[in-house]
């Protein structure tokens, strides 16, 4: 008997801290930062019209829960509340984020059983690569409404996942969701910076053709992103640009009919940062009702 649970839609967003200071010291509106926030207003107004039971939300911890002398490739937050990280100028200003312990758990179960090795942590503290897109998505009267089920992809510590695994791991979500017993509106949500690179010779690269050319490609051909390599990934979009991986998670959740209801990019200064709005037909029913034909 088919589960109950669906993915109504992917959203994507960097997370470059830089955002979250501009948001925190109130520059959100400033010549400079202007055009990227306005392009998390239609994200605000998605949330609040889609209203979703929980959010499954991928980044990458930097160095707060995991260091590079024990860094799993993939782990998952399970705990009913997920407390805020300490990045070494104190704690940021906002409330511990809510989780949702009873889906998380049976996500960990079914992504083992689906051959997904992830660590499971009842301890996750959230650092500026999960609360950024929270805190841009999420207005003060507004946070924190919906529970987050945070999964962390290793690109820091080499080796990292492919973007075909990455890709797969997506895929795995989706299964386990539509076999969660209850009904359940999932939204996923990808992060992660487009091309920069802040070290080596090639500090502060950019490459805003391959920008635009990957957005273009995760909404209507990620598999060709998927068969790219770690190498060719960093020679094209700068070696933190490898990053993008972790979009191919949220994408790999959703099915191949979804329209992207919005998509902007801003560049200000040595990261592009990307946003988007991918959504499921009918809510994310369409799917589900064609598979119990």
């Amino acid at each position: 008997m088919g589960g109950k649970g669906r993915i109504i839609g992917g959203l994507a967003s960097s997370h470059a801290p830089s955002i979250a200071v501009a948001l925190n010291t109130g520059k959100d509106q400033t010549a400079q930062w202007k055009p990227l926030f306005d392009g998390y207003q239609p994200m605000i107004k998605w949330f609040e019209e889609k209203k979703p039971d929980v959010i499954v939300l991928i980044a990458n911890d930097h160095a707060n829960t995991f260091f590079f002398d024990k860094y799993p490739c993939f782990a998952l937050g399970v705990a009913p509340v997920h407390e805020i990280a300490d990045e070494g100028w104190g704690r940021w200003p906002f409330e511990p984020v809510p989780g949702h312990p009873e889906f998380a758990w049976q996500l960990a179960h079914s992504l083992v059983d689906d051959e997904f090795d992830i660590a499971v942590c009842q301890e996750m503290p959230l650092d500026h690569g999960f609360l950024t897109p929270l805190a841009c998505t999420f207005p003060p009267e507004r946070r924190w409404q919906v529970p987050v089920v945070p999964i962390v992809v290793n690109v820091l510590q080499p080796p990292i996942p492919s973007a075909r695994r990455c890709f797969k791991l997506g895929q795995a979500i989706r299964r386990a969701v539509e076999a969660y017993p209850k009904d359940l509106r999932v939204a996923m949500f990808g992060t992660g910076g487009l091309s920069h690179q802040l070290s080596g010779e090639r500090y502060g690269y950019n490459n805003n053709e391959w920008d635009h050319q990957f957005l273009q490609l995760i909404e209507t051909d990620p598999e060709r992103v998927a068969r790219m390599t770690h190498q060719e990934l960093m020679e094209i979009g700068g070696a933190d640009g490898v990053e993008v991986i972790m979009w191919l998670v949220m994408r790999g959740a959703l099915s191949n009919d979804i329209t992207c209801r919005h998509r902007n990019y801003y560049h200000p200064m040595v990261t592009g940062f990307g946003q988007m709005i991918l959504e499921e037909p009918n809510d994310g029913l369409g799917r589900l009702a064609q598979a119990a034909e």
